[in-house]
This record gives C-alpha cells, structure tokens and sequence, in this order.
C-alpha cells in the first residue's frame, strides 16, 4: 500500500508558468463570490421572509436547491477547465451570479425566486473553490498546497467582508435594494478579474504517478475512489450539521443568543488557523494517515461539544478547535485528487467527488433539525453526528492507492517491491 505524498510525487516535477495574477484575482473573486452570493442570504433571509410572506421553509429550500445543483454542475464544469482552463467558465459563471442576484431580487413570485437561485446554483458551480481549485492545482503544480492554502485563507474572510456590509446596506435599504447593490458589486469585482486574470495559457496536465492506471473511468470506478466519497459525504454532513446546530445547542444549555453567536464565529475564525497548518501537516504525513486523522479529529470535536456544557471558556475552545479541522478540511478535500492520482483529470474527479459531499453538506441543515427531537435534544443529536465521523474516518482508512510492482524478468521481485515498472492493481 502506497501513500502519495502532497510534496510533488502526485502532481509531477518542473517548472510551470505560473501567471503572477492568478493568485491575487482567484483570492479577490473568492471572497467576493462567497460573500455576496452565499453569505448575504442567511443575513437577509430574515428580512425577505417578513416583507415576501414567504415562509422561512421555503427560501431555505431554495437556496438549499442552489447547493445541490452546484455540487451537479460541478462536474461538467471540472471536465471544461480540465479541458480548456478556467477563464471562460469562471467568467460566465461570474455573469450568471449576477443576474440571478438581480433575479433574486426582483423575484414577483417564489417561483421566480426559486429560478433565481437555480441560477445561482450554476454560478456557484463556475466560481467556487472547485473551479479556483482546479486552476490553481494545474497551474502551480508541484506547490499548489501553498496557493490552495492562500485563497482558502482569504475565502475564509469571506462572511468577515461581507456579513456586516449586507447588514449594514439592509439597515437602509430593502432586501431587494440590498440585493441589486450587492450584484453590482459582484459584477464590478469578479467579471474583471477572471476575464483578464486569468488568460495565461492553459498547461498541459503533469504525468500521473508512476504505478497508477489515473484514467478519468478506472480512478472513477475504483474502490478507493469509491470509499473516498463515501468518507467525505458522511464528514460534510455531520460538520455542516454541526454548524448549523451549535447555536440552537448552547442556547438549550441557557447561554445567550450573543454567547451562542460568538462561539460560532470563533469557530469560523479557527478555520483561518486551522489552514495555515495544513501545508506542515501534508509534508510530514502520507495521504491516507492525513485522511483519517482529520476525520477523526472532526468526530472528536463534535463528540466534545457534546459533553462539554462549560464553562463558556472551554466551550469557545472547542469551537475554535472544531473550526481548525473543518479549515484543514477544506484543503484535504482540495488535494485528495492530486495525492493519489494527479492532476490529468482533476477538475472533474474532485468535482464527482465533490458533488455527493456538497448535497450532503445542503440537506444537513434539515436533516439535523428534524432529528434533534426525536434523539432527545442537540447534545444527542451531536453524539449521533459525532458517531457518523467516526464510520467516515474508519472508512477513510481504506482509500489508499494500491501501487503492484512488476519484477524485472529474471528477478524475484514482487508484490511492493521497488522496481521501475508498476501497474496498479485493479
């Protein structure tokens, strides 16, 4: 069993353009696509249900419906940049999240409201960290860690931007104001900057690893592939469920609503930190160690907001903790592809692998409430969410690439030997 460490094993050696403004446009469009189109709603959902009528049910599942189309789209998206690159599917994806904003706002009807997130859920698609991910890994390959590391660090500033800013414009203005003062803003930054930033030539994918079959069907089909889902699907519901249910869970406890809400944004600075670490922990660990313990170390923080009813200290510190592994895996998602099997496919692989995750991560929020009552209260509900990253990390612990080494004619070279020529074992 063979792990393929992130330090270029995986993406192949040499140098490669690297276009110096990438790495300043991607981080830019990163926080300014999260923030408009996807934090501003949890900010304004509020105000749009009591002027709408609409119930809260229902613009959630709109937006919910925007997520999981994301994570199908994905996939033809990935398959695009595989091919061509990223400027003119980010590009159109930057025009398409602007005018279901203008959509969204203008929305007569819920119908028409749901179209506009529809609509959103392609944009979402084409201007995430899947697309960004993507180019970054083809065009900074050997090191694409570190420019991973960076644009998640700023995507992460995201809901610090722009949380406030929707706030501040609703304060003066209509959702539907707010909205349209927000699509100008997303046109004004993101179109630009991946229209122009992003023209550098397209290069050609870096070798596979040596001893893998890293064709787009056999990788997609494989059994490590396969459990790699399985462990991520499994993972992002139980984080997202955690997210999305701390503060219902320490209110239940008798803190705040104001102690409740700053726990959870300190969670979400702790996944700021939590990224700065990931390059150190890829160099010194192998893929599939890497895997399981951050999945495990996800179990284990939900498993201690579970237990711990305080003091209020110590319940910020596991939230702070628990915000560092959901930070590390962001990127652990982001670098599963090139650590087994390149960079050939890698767009579309991390988008398969992606889209089960990401409708998961969207049908959590329901799922999660609908299951704390019959659990007995949120402190179950985060036991049971604590048990599923435990099943996610014992399966992650079979996802390794199995490498067969072929022995020379003559030798008595086998199974696991070094020996130039390998084949992976189906």
């Amino acid at each position: 069993m063979t792990d393929l460490h992130t330090r270029g094993a995986a993406t192949g050696a040499g140098d490669r353009s690297r276009p110096r403004a990438v790495l300043p446009a991607l981080c830019a469009t990163q926080i300014t696509s999260w923030g408009i189109v996807y934090y501003a709603f949890p900010v304004l959902n509020p105000q749009i249900t009591a002027d709408s009528g609409w119930s809260t049910g229902a613009t959630m599942a709109a937006f919910s419906l925007a997520l999981v189309v994301s994570g199908i789209a994905g996939i033809r998206v990935g398959r695009i940049i595989d091919h061509r690159g990223p400027r003119a599917v980010m590009t159109a994806g930057s025009v398409a999240g602007v005018l279901s904003l203008v959509t969204v706002a203008l929305a007569p009807n819920l119908p028409v409201f749901f179209a506009g997130w529809l609509l959103g859920g392609l944009a979402m698609a084409a201007t995430f960290y899947q697309p960004a991910f993507a180019a970054l890994t083809r065009w900074w390959a050997p090191d694409h860690v570190r420019a991973l590391t960076i644009v998640t660090l700023a995507g992460g500033l995201a809901s610090t931007a722009f949380a406030p800013l929707t706030a501040a414009l609703a304060d003066q203005l209509s959702w539907r104001e707010t909205y349209l003062v927000l699509a100008a803003i997303l046109a004004a930054v993101t179109i630009p900057a991946h229209a122009i930033a992003l023209r550098a030539p397209w290069p050609p994918a870096a070798p596979s690893p040596a001893g893998t079959d890293a064709s787009l069907g056999s990788v997609a089909r494989s059994r490590p592939f396969l459990l790699l889902a399985i462990a991520f699907t499994l993972s992002a519901f139980a984080m997202y469920a955690v997210v999305v249910t701390l503060v219902p869970l320490l209110l239940e406890r008798g803190y705040t609503t104001s102690q409740a809400a700053w726990a959870l944004g300190l969670g979400g600075a702790g996944q700021t930190l939590g990224r700065t670490l990931y390059a150190p922990l890829a160099h010194h660990t192998g893929t599939t160690v890497r895997t399981t313990t951050l999945i495990a170390l996800g179990a284990l923080t939900t498993a201690a907001l579970a237990v711990t009813p305080g003091p209020y200290g110590l319940v910020i510190a596991v939230s702070i903790a628990a915000g560092m592994v959901r930070g590390n895996l962001t990127l652990l998602q982001a670098t599963a592809i090139t650590d087994r099997w390149g960079t050939e496919h890698y767009g579309r692989l991390s988008a398969i692998l992606a889209a089960p995750a990401m409708t998961a991560s969207a049908l959590a929020p329901f799922a999660a409430a609908l299951l704390a009552g019959p659990l007995g209260g949120y402190p179950e509900l985060f036991g049971a969410l604590a048990g599923m990253g435990v099943v996610a990390a014992l399966v992650a612990t079979v996802t390794s690439v199995r490498i067969e080494v072929q022995p020379e004619p003559g030798s008595s070279a086998g199974w696991g030997s070094a020996s130039p020529s390998v084949r992976r074992k189906p």
